[in-house]
């Protein structure tokens, strides 16, 4: 039986028992506590915990889950695994155990041809808590199961509760008996690997109050309604049913398996003993195997590879199987090559693999594009990194890893796993004090602005008042109270001329800096006090303070206060942040839906936006997008603001930020109705021809994955078209050409300029050429070879380094030296280049030009690399030329043979 034909089986049982079959959620979990959905019954959460009303009171579903907390063991033994299927049936307050028992032991033992799985009783085991005495008495006297089959076991193994106070309760666990060459006899209770558990069944009949660990907890009673919470592992089953050993074997999952062996040209044997030749290989094409997969489903549920969240354990799993597939001799990309085979194993379960596999190709072998770059980048600057941890003390520098991840993009977890790999450790406490003090850096000037204290309990006493007021999405101005004055994080009677506060207000028109809108400026004034505001943050969710200088007066807190926004600069700001959805609703028009949002800012008459996106837009799509844009301003839509439930937003179908976690109310910007739908608390425009004109000022990338759009609009729109227009007026006047003859004279004149810098190159390296020659006096002899080490000087670029050490060593061979060694640093933009060139005699004589390379980069703080006879590398120390030049030359002699 394949695999989707045992979700139809088990959803095609359960509804002709009156449960309402349940559409997989998505993998994306619905639970804010959760990054993705690791069972079965996250979806059903809410209804039994109580927090929502069910609206059937029994179902079924196959649930796509995905967990990664132990995903370096993936593949080290045949049992891990990221992605499974996790078929589950439920009951709510309607039956219990007396009915789910028996119909779990009618799916499992009914034919195949009469709508079961077809198992054999006599290979089935059971498991219930010790104090379960119902459970057992319905396998045994209803079912049939005897007795001798049905073992109890602890709390340890057979109760379910949440890990806190709540809903809990026994489970009882159904076992297949794969046969005696599996392990030994006696039941579950003596080996799992032979008993393999297929369906877990939890009883639901107890409020749990203290749990103080999953065998210690209080029953404090029974459920006013007992529920059923019951979950079998499709891919188990699979097992059973296909008649194979493992999961990475089930027909989902194998033909990627047999796929990635093909290319690597490899035989899988399905080994789980490290001291197996074939160990290291198996691990790897189930590695492939698995994340293959996982990629798949996350990227069809809407997941991108990103540095965050989601994100980021979608690129480690492409990561991961990428690099398991470099680690058998395939370098060339592998997804075209693999993905399509995941998807042909999948479709059958999930037919939106099939259907938007354009869309999830696209995005899967671009951050693979991506990641080969990022591998070539940094692996040989590893490389110098690991021969110096082994020369040293075996450990890689924390400075080594923080500089592999923040120049050539190195995540940690790489660099962990091939340091292992050539068994040098890394130091993780420092690379994570380096990340840390990094982050500190980056956020040192927002935290200012936010609180301008790192303490920021004394806003929160400020809060225990409740939330300061919005005014300002209906008024400019707000009469109000002063709740509270800080200087520096501490509150003060009053403030003075001159002083820089922040103030608190029990009402504001300010908008508070959030959702990529910039706060509002403007003035509180009272009774012999002027404030100017600066800024306007939240550092307590709820708490808007202002950042003020008193410019005339003492104010004291508790004063009666007006608050004034900078009308002209919010106007200019809305416009902005309206501008904002036009380009967003235009990306996705022109791209297709996956363009969603991944950051903002907006402000007075400029707005940038980040969408998730692998590939850099043409020139075409970009006018596209700046006139779809603009058609929406000239069509004078309207721009309309609903307060709803989280619910109603989601069926009016509002766009909603990946990963970002909202409340149960919340406000919903329409323009032109389902035009343009999205979750959103900023101030916005009455209709988009109050925006005037929007121009899309270019497009960049900032990350993989990631690209950035930034405009102008209103005023600042015409104005930057106006100065493009007086520079393209500039530009005829200077080439004599009209408008329309402006681009070719300009292409042509380029093309002069580069035939002069080709013309001075030659010149250049004619000149280097003649200073080398005056060097070949300077060759000696060290060991059996000829040693030529100098550092040349200034040159434009490593290639002209290159030319001279290769026209040196030939010149050395035609001088009669047998055994002939070049190495030469420059200094080329600021930095350090190594060159070094070998003959066959000196090869010979062991010494060869990539070992000598990556040891002058190691001490000019770089890397490099290259063949036996010719290498070349880098680094940022330009002090230790002459260091580096000594170290080959100790290298030259020591490395002969």
């Amino acid at each position: 039986m394949k695999s989707h034909e045992i979700a139809k089986t088990w959803t095609t049982f359960f509804e002709s028992k009156n449960h309402t079959v349940v559409p997989s959620a998505s993998l994306v979990s619905p639970d804010p506590s959760l990054l993705f959905t690791i069972a079965g019954m996250v979806p059903f959460i809410p209804y039994f915990l109580g927090q929502q009303t069910p609206p059937f009171s029994r179902a079924v579903s196959v649930q796509k889950c995905i967990r990664t907390a132990d995903i370096e063991e993936v593949g080290k033994t045949v049992r891990h695994g990221t992605f499974f299927q996790m078929c589950g049936n439920f009951s709510f307050g309607d039956y219990f155990k007396e009915t789910a028992i028996p119909m779990a032991w009618e799916l499992l033992t009914t034919s195949q041809a009469d709508g079961g799985f077809g198992l054999d009783p006599e290979r089935l085991w059971v498991t219930v808590y010790e104090e379960d005495d119902e459970a057992e008495r319905i396998w045994r006297d209803v079912v049939g199961v005897p007795a001798e089959r049905i073992q109890r076991l602890g709390a340890a193994d057979n109760y379910w509760h949440t890990g806190g106070s709540g809903p809990g309760g026994p489970d009882s666990e159904i076992f297949y008996d794969r046969g005696p060459e599996y392990g030994l006899d006696g039941g579950p209770a003596v080996d799992d690997t032979r008993y393999i558990e297929i369906w877990n069944l939890v009883f639901m009949q107890y409020q749990l109050g203290e749990v103080r660990s999953a065998v210690d907890f209080d029953v404090i009673g029974e459920l006013k309604h007992k529920n059923i919470d019951t979950g079998m592992g499709l891919e188990r089953l699979a097992m059973i049913l296909q008649g194979v050993n493992n999961m990475y074997e089930t027909d989902q999952v194998r033909p990627v398996l047999d796929r990635a062996a093909e290319l690597a040209g490899k035989r899988y044997t399905s080994s789980e003993d490290p001291q197996d030749p074939s160990y290291d290989d198996d691990v790897r094409l189930r590695v492939v195997a698995d994340h293959i997969r996982s990629a798949l489903m996350l990227i069809s549920d809407g997941v991108v590879p990103g540095n965050e969240g989601g994100g980021y354990v979608l690129r480690r799993l492409i990561r991961r199987a990428v690099r398991a597939m470099r680690l058998m001799g395939v370098t060339e990309p592998v997804l075209p090559q693999l993905l399509p085979v995941s998807r042909d194993a999948m479709k059958g379960t999930y037919p939106v693999v099939e259907n938007d596999f354009e869309r999830i190709a696209r995005i899967a072998y671009a951050e693979e594009k991506a990641f080969l770059r990022t591998i070539t980048a940094g692996t040989s600057r590893l490389e110098t990194a690991v021969s110096i941890a082994r020369a040293d003390n075996g450990t890689l520098s924390g400075a080594d890893a923080f500089e592999l991840h923040d120049t050539y993009g190195f995540p940690i977890d790489l660099t962990l796993e091939m340091a292992a790999e050539a068994g040098v450790s890394v130091n993780e406490t420092e690379f994570r004090r380096l990340m840390t003090e990094q982050r500190d850096r980056a956020r040192q000037d927002a935290k200012s602005k936010k609180a301008g204290h790192a303490d920021i309990s004394a806003y929160r006493e400020l809060h225990a008042a409740g939330d300061t007021v919005f005014t300002g999405y209906t008024e400019h101005t707000t009469e109000s109270q002063i709740r509270g004055l800080l200087l520096d994080g501490q509150p003060v009677g009053f403030g003075q001329s001159g002083q820089e506060l922040d103030v608190v207000l029990d009402a504001t028109p300010f908008y508070a800096e959030s959702g990529g809108q910039a706060a509002d400026t403007g003035l509180i004034t009272g009774d012999g006090f002027v404030l100017e505001v600066k800024d306007v943050q939240a550092p307590v969710k709820g708490l808007s303070v202002h950042r003020v200088v008193v410019k005339e007066g003492e104010v004291p807190a508790g004063a009666n206060a007006l608050g004034q926004i900078d009308l002209r600069r919010r106007l200019d700001a809305q416009k902005a942040h309206t501008g904002t959805h036009l380009i967003h609703s235009a990306l996705r028009q022109v791209l297709g839906n996956e363009a969603t949002q991944a950051g903002s800012f907006n402000k007075e008459g400029y707005l940038r936006f980040d969408f998730r996106w692998q590939d850099a837009l043409s020139d075409a799509a970009k006018q596209e997008v700046e006139e779809i844009a603009n058609l929406a301003i000239r069509d004078n839509h309207t721009v309309v603001t609903r307060e709803m439930s989280l619910d109603q937003a989601k069926e009016a179908g509002a766009m909603m930020l990946f990963g970002e976690k909202y409340g149960d109310q919340v406000r919903m910007v329409e323009i032109n109705g389902a035009w343009s739908r999205e979750l959103c608390g900023g101030t916005h425009v009455g209709a988009t021809t109050e925006i005037g004109t929007l121009a899309l000022l270019g497009e960049q990338s900032v990350g993989s994955g990631n690209r950035r759009v930034e405009a102008f609009v209103g005023l600042d729109a015409f104005q930057h078209f106006a100065a493009e227009r007086t520079l393209l007026n500039q530009l005829t006047e200077m080439l004599k050409a009209p408008a329309d003859q402006v681009p070719d004279r300009v292409a042509a004149t380029l093309a002069k300029l580069r035939e002069v810098e080709k013309e001075l190159a030659t010149l250049r390296s004619a000149q280097l050429q003649a200073e080398a020659g005056r060097m070949l006096d300077a060759a000696e002899p060290v060991g059996s070879v000829t040693l030529l080490s100098r550092h040349l000087g200034a040159v434009a670029s490593a290639d002209d380094l290159r030319s001279v050490v290769m026209d040196l060593r030939a010149r050395l061979e035609q001088a009669g030296k047998e055994s002939v060694v070049v190495a030469m640093t420059a200094e080329s933009k600021g930095r350090p280049l190594v060159v070094v060139a070998t003959n066959q005699g000196a090869r010979d004589a062991g010494v060869k030009a990539g070992a000598l390379v990556k040891i002058a980069c190691g001490v000019l703080g770089g890397g490099g690399g290259g063949k036996d006879d010719l290498a070349q590398g880098g680094g940022s120390r330009l002090d230790q030329v002459e260091t580096a030049l000594q170290a080959l030359r100790d290298a030259t002699l020591q490395n002969q043979s």
